[in-house]
């Protein structure tokens, strides 16, 4: 059997830097560029080494097997100083326990609360805006969905709070990507980046602190998502551990927001794509006004929303945000006929996925429309992961951007501004970066 060793590597690897240089400068044409080496194809991260799985079998395997494949190594040990060991980056043997008691917080039953925030927020950003006015869509979108985030989670907290909360947040998110590939000196040196980054992570970590203190003693269940993760208990757990204790409960609002993060970006990548596609636009217009009849969109129209929900879709599949995750292999094992030893680190990356043509026809083609196709294999859909660690936050991320859809389209029409060609631009979440768009009244 062939060893790790034998796996081609991804071409030319420079000194120290290794294949840092060509992933840093343009990440999504380097990923595109890995599948023509195999199935598996070894990277070099400055002094890392990573197997890049480049075949959608192989990636399902991985992401279906957590025992063998779990969150581990030196880049998501880099995630967990950024935003904690919650429910998105900590390991296997903690992961069970604390999805068990997070899953009420995202029952279908409490979506209905949270879907009524979802409206009245979209409603008040899109009724906000003016014929002829420029918008930056990521910019205008991600601070939609984190006002959305913070009022479902803190539904008791003082705005202000709240607005600080986003703030620090989006400091530490900025520099997240950097930190995480980079070799870890460059995050110790004294530059005034790396000050105003740790800050902010120390400021979120005391302001959610204090909310969590002083929530803490009040039974109340406010409807919101704080409500469920103190309240929540795990009978299968030791009596200690039954609860979250404060520091987790913590931990997971700041791993809810990375996690909720992702859809800003996506509604973002929707609303370019429609500017772009007036056709598509215009058949999500009649859409709208025949569910909405006149009416501002509740969470109750959500489910006759059936072209935006395959606008979100085909975003998803193209752009997705979370764009690139990592594994570490726990023991010996054997994928896709190379054996592989304990500790090495996994790379799997929906975007490479989702653009391979034999899976996708016309892949690099916006056609919602493909998602009528029942043969469309989803299993090698991977927006939101798979398996055991799927996104919890998955269906609270679809129906904020279905409703943010609708209540949009239901006034405006959006065109870009230039006609410059769109280059994406790859951080921690894969965005329109600087992608702005004139808002026109229908």
């Amino acid at each position: 059997m062939s060893t790790a060793r034998t796996i081609p590597l991804a071409g030319k690897s420079l000194p120290f830097l290794g294949h840092a240089l060509p992933l840093l400068r343009d990440p999504l044409a380097f990923l595109s560029s890995l599948p023509a080496y195999g199935g598996l194809v070894r990277l070099r991260l400055g002094p890392l080494s990573l197997v890049m799985v480049c075949d959608p079998g192989l990636t399902r395997q991985v992401l279906l097997d957590d025992r063998t494949y779990d969150m581990g190594g030196p880049i998501m040990d880099r995630a967990r100083k950024l935003v904690g060991d919650g429910l998105g980056t900590c390991p296997r043997s903690r992961h069970r326990r604390q999805r068990r008691l997070c899953q009420p917080a995202f029952h279908l039953d409490r979506m209905p609360a949270y879907g009524a925030v979802m409206a009245d927020s979209c409603n008040a950003a899109s009724t906000s805006w003016q014929h002829g006015q420029e918008i930056d869509v990521t910019e205008e979108m991600s601070t939609l969905v984190m006002g959305i985030v913070a009022h479902t989670i803190f539904s008791a907290t003082a705005p202000q709070i709240s607005q600080n909360i986003r703030d620090d947040f989006k400091a530490i998110s900025k520099p997240a990507f950097w930190l995480m590939v980079m070799p870890p000196v460059f995050g110790r040196l004294p530059t005034l980046g790396n000050r105003r980054y740790q800050r902010a992570h120390d400021r979120l970590r005391s302001t959610v602190g204090e909310i969590i203190a002083t929530r803490r003693p009040d039974a109340t269940d406010h409807g919101d998502l704080l409500s469920s993760l103190l309240s929540a208990q795990d009978p299968d757990s030791e009596s200690e551990h039954q609860a979250l204790s404060d520091r987790e409960v913590t931990e997971q609002v700041i791993n809810i927001f990375a996690g909720a993060d992702a859809a800003g970006p996506t509604l973002a990548w929707a609303l370019y794509l429609l500017a772009t596609h007036p056709e598509v636009e215009e058949r999500l217009h009649k859409e709208v006004d025949e569910v909405l009849a006149g009416g501002p969109p509740t969470f109750a129209h959500v489910a006759e929303l059936k072209l935006a929900d395959r606008v979100i879709s085909e975003a998803l599949r193209m752009y997705t945000p979370t764009w690139f995750g990592s594994r570490v292999v726990t023991g010996d094992t054997d994928l896709g006929g190379f054996q592989l030893p304990a500790k090495t680190m996994i790379g799997w990356s929906p975007y490479l996925i989702h653009r391979l043509p034999e899976l996708y026809d016309n892949p690099d083609r916006f056609d919602p429309d493909r998602w009528l196709d029942s043969q469309l294999d989803r299993e090698a859909y991977l927006p939101f992961g798979a398996g055991g660690r799927k996104c919890i936050g998955n269906r609270f991320g679809i129906n904020t951007a279905a409703l943010a859809l609708a209540s949009i389209t239901s006034r405006w029409r959006l065109r870009p501004v230039g006609d410059e060609p769109l280059n994406p631009v790859v951080k921690t979440m894969l965005a329109p970066h600087g992608v702005r768009l004139r808002v026109e009244a229908r």
